[in-house]
């Protein structure tokens, strides 16, 4: 049924089911979106609209007390508001137990005042398999717990809790239970995407994500709460006009560690805006994808117009990520006016080879960090395999990509590693990328490693020990105005035949015990302070 009354009719009617007029009143968020200015052409977003119709899950049989199961209510209120052109399907207050929740167009799925939606811990509730990415893979597997594919205009908005309950789930992650390497290699060997096909039969499970809509436009999810989902919260994939805003995720804490308890991570996605979030995850808080290795340059959609601001992030391998998943590209990111404490990092970039892949044209502005678990800024082209620097490789499809990042006015509290890592390769070097206005203390300071065309202006990092930069084969380094700590020992070091054109400028080295420090492969004059 449709709830369509005065507020006063409808107290009278409600009375008669033990429950107030406010349990069915949709509190649809109003808050204006403030305009988008980035450095990159991107329009302006606006949230989906749905006809003014209320779809009462308790009228479609739903029963409170998250014990029995309201997978059937649900599925009937959003088939019968999509019959009439879409509206509000409420989650009143109280406690519903669903499985997998699929999505028709024009839905809001709209989660009351102390709605706790908690997601069956049945397996065969998730079934049957649907079309996914798996770490940006493409296959089929369980049902995400909130699906949709090819739909326009669906929310999830209010005031709610989504608790995944993924527990059962995370078995899956680690040793002969983990499938994961299995698609990674049907992927690289262009198994045909019918034929990869997870569907629990002999243990044959990869783990869904929470919220997966795929080739989806105008997706919205404001005001609610995740907790504890089996892989990845929040991860549009093939999706167009996305916001994520005002939304908590919690994936990490008492009800234990979430395996890849990703917060938000856009696939191939584009023009997305998440905002005004807190995130609290046993992985990355917000990760930028684009396809994994092989498959993902088949399919060859990047991720383009990405705007992420007023965010919080208290636990997380990375605050704002892109990759290592970026093999149909990533470019025109601009991440600002963020806070991040006790993440391992707060920017992180990372790719490998083998991914393949450009991941260009990131900004990010006016970040903060208390304590930072390990580097606070990491771009990262070693991030599968050894960490230790290869011999030079031929430059091919697979060879991935780093450049033009430009990062202004970042400050942390102290980093437990390197203040700022940047590690290319030998055959392709991480290039065009500007530091200004950085105010860090660290275990360690700047590392360069295969790169080239660097800017640092306006610095002060402060290193517990060692060197205020370390450089190996990179060229084309400007350090201006870089303020020296006393008893700085050396300034530099350098290595590497390679390593050519560093030059300081307006940096008074006067307080340092050493300024230079450099290999014999060094050549004369390839470090320069003017």
């Amino acid at each position: 049924m449709v709830l369509r009354f005065s507020f006063l009719t409808m107290s009278l009617l409600l009375a008669l089911f033990g429950c107030s007029a406010q349990d069915a009143v949709v509190s649809y968020p109003t808050e204006i979106i403030a305009p988008i200015d980035a450095p990159f052409p991107m329009p302006a977003l606006v949230r989906p609209t749905f006809p003014d119709k209320v779809f009462d899950i308790r009228e479609f049989g739903a029963v409170e007390g998250g014990t029995v199961k309201t997978t059937l209510a649900i599925r009937s209120a959003i088939a019968k508001a999509a019959s009439e052109g879409g509206g509000h399907v409420l989650i009143p207050r109280g406690t519903w137990l669903t499985g997998a929740i699929h999505f028709e167009n024009n839905i809001d799925l709209h989660l009351a005042e102390g709605a706790v939606l908690l997601f069956s811990q049945d397996f065969e509730d998730y079934l049957p398999v649907v079309f996914s990415r798996h770490e940006d893979v493409e296959c089929y597997k369980h049902s995400a717990f909130l699906y949709a594919n090819g739909k326009t205009n669906i929310a999830i908005t209010g005031t709610g809790t989504l608790n995944g309950q993924g527990k059962p789930w995370w078995k899956f992650k680690t040793g002969a239970n983990s499938l994961d390497s299995v698609v990674h290699r049907m992927g690289a060997e262009d198994v045909p995407v019918a034929q990869r096909v997870f569907d629990g039969t002999n243990e044959r499970v990869l783990r869904p994500a929470f919220f997966q809509p795929m080739n989806c436009t105008n997706v919205l999810v404001e005001g609610v709460t995740f907790k504890y989902g089996a892989f990845w919260t929040i991860t549009p994939t093939y999706c167009e006009n996305v916001i994520v805003r005002r939304v908590r995720i919690e994936t990490e804490g008492a009800y234990g560690h979430t395996p890849n308890g990703d917060g938000v991570d856009p696939s191939s996605c584009r023009n997305v805006l998440i905002e005004h979030c807190e995130f609290d995850t046993g992985d990355d808080c917000i990760a930028i994808k684009s396809g994994r290795d092989r498959d993902g340059r088949r399919v060859g959609k990047p991720t383009e117009n990405i705007v992420v601001r007023h965010c919080v992030g208290l636990r997380g391998h990375g605050g704002i990520v892109i990759g290592s998943e970026s093999s149909g590209d990533v470019r025109n990111v601009y991440g600002y006016d963020c806070t991040f404490n006790g993440t391992d990092r707060i920017v992180r970039v990372k790719t490998a080879r083998g991914r393949g892949g450009v991941i260009e044209n990131l900004w990010f502005k006016d970040l903060r960090a208390d304590t930072i678990e390990q580097q606070a800024v990491h771009l990262n082209m070693l991030y599968t395999g050894t960490k230790l620097r290869l011999p030079q490789q031929a430059v091919d499809e697979t060879t991935p990509r780093i450049r033009n990042v430009h990062i202004e006015n970042i400050t942390c509290g102290y980093g437990k590693s390197n203040a700022v890592e940047i590690l290319g390769l030998p055959e392709m070097n991480v290039e065009n990328v500007t530091f200004k206005g950085l105010r860090m203390k660290a275990e360690k300071g700047i590392n360069l490693q295969d790169a080239r065309n660097i800017r640092f202006e306006n610095v002060e990092i402060t290193p517990d020990k060692g060197p205020l930069v370390t450089i190996t084969d990179a060229k084309d380094v400007a350090l201006v105005a870089v303020a020296v700590p006393e008893g700085t020992n050396p300034v530099v070091k350098a290595s590497g035949e390679t390593t050519e054109n560093v030059v300081f400028t307006r940096t008074d080295t006067r307080s340092a015990k050493k300024v230079l420090s450099a290999g014999k492969e060094v050549k004369n004059n390839a470090v320069k302070f003017e």
